[in-house]
């Protein structure tokens, strides 16, 4: 059967996503170790959080002991999909002058690195993320929805904050094109994606103005977002305006994605011999 139209123009970066669960699911002695790094500081977190829950006299912000458990696994189970550590291959082919090459090709380079980094971070659910939420039920009890309807619209929310993540870890690679060394605003995003995305502690326990500055930026869609839908805590059309809010960090993304890939073409210089 021939391809043609709209199916042809996706048919490169399905693959991509594919050829982004093949890569990523051959580092599997990598995802062992992941999944006991999540394991690890997800007691530590439950050590700390269901201290301040009982210390508080069992709620803050809303949040019981249950449901505490529930952001903390669903975040753990997260780590290994959502980008919050800056890396991405756009800044070592930049680096080395490899994504020149990219450009010759006849692909979007923008769609295509996303395309690919999120085929990675879905595989990433499979050995680390799933058993990690698993094994935090079970041994220490989670506050799960009763609605099918929250599970659906957490899988969506789900993926869209793993592109999310792959749209704006792909803006800071792009710094390459105008910096010698990217690896500081690499640095930079790591340090403050992590602890806007809710990664530590919920936003809602944030003073309000911080939560306020934290709603501003794209990272609650990247992990916040995806865990209030995910866990029912949010619902009905709350939990819709939140994947809506979603998309529109999407777009914003993708549009700035586009306008800085056309302008490091421009700039981009190899050199060597």
């Amino acid at each position: 059967m021939r391809t043609t139209g709209a199916g042809f123009a996706v048919r490169p970066y399905r693959l991509l996503f594919r050829a982004g669960i093949r890569q990523q699911s051959t580092y599997r002695l990598a995802m062992l170790g992941g999944l006991v790094a999540n394991l690890t500081f997800g007691f530590l977190k439950v050590a700390m959080l269901f201290a301040t829950v009982e210390a508080a006299g069992g709620e803050v912000a809303g949040y019981t002991v249950a449901t505490m458990s529930t952001y903390i696994w669903l975040s753990q189970g997260m780590l290994g999909s959502v980008n919050l550590y800056g890396r991405t291959d756009l800044a070592l082919r930049i680096k080395s002058g490899d994504v020149a090459v990219d450009f010759l090709r006849p692909l979007d380079v923008h769609l295509a690195h996303i395309a690919t980094d999120v085929g990675k971070g879905v595989w990433a659910l499979l050995p680390r993320g799933l058993p990690s939420v698993l094994i935090g039920a079970l041994v220490v009890g989670m506050a799960l929805p009763s609605s099918p309807w929250a599970y659906a619209l957490g899988a969506l929310s789900l993926l869209l904050g793993i592109t999310v993540s792959a749209a704006t870890v792909y803006l800071v690679g792009t710094a390459g094109f105008w910096l010698v060394e990217g690896r500081g605003v690499q640095t930079f995003y790591m340090v403050v994606s992590g602890f806007l995305a809710g990664l530590f502690v919920p936003i809602s326990l944030f003073p309000r103005w911080l939560e306020i500055v934290a709603t501003c930026t794209p990272f609650p869609s990247m992990m916040m977002y995806p865990i209030d839908v995910l866990s029912g805590r949010i619902d009905g059309l709350a939990a819709v305006g939140l994947v809506a809010a979603q998309v529109g960090w999407l777009a914003l993304m993708l549009i700035i994605g586009q306008a800085l890939t056309r302008a490091g073409r421009r700039t981009v210089e190899v050199q060597g011999g």
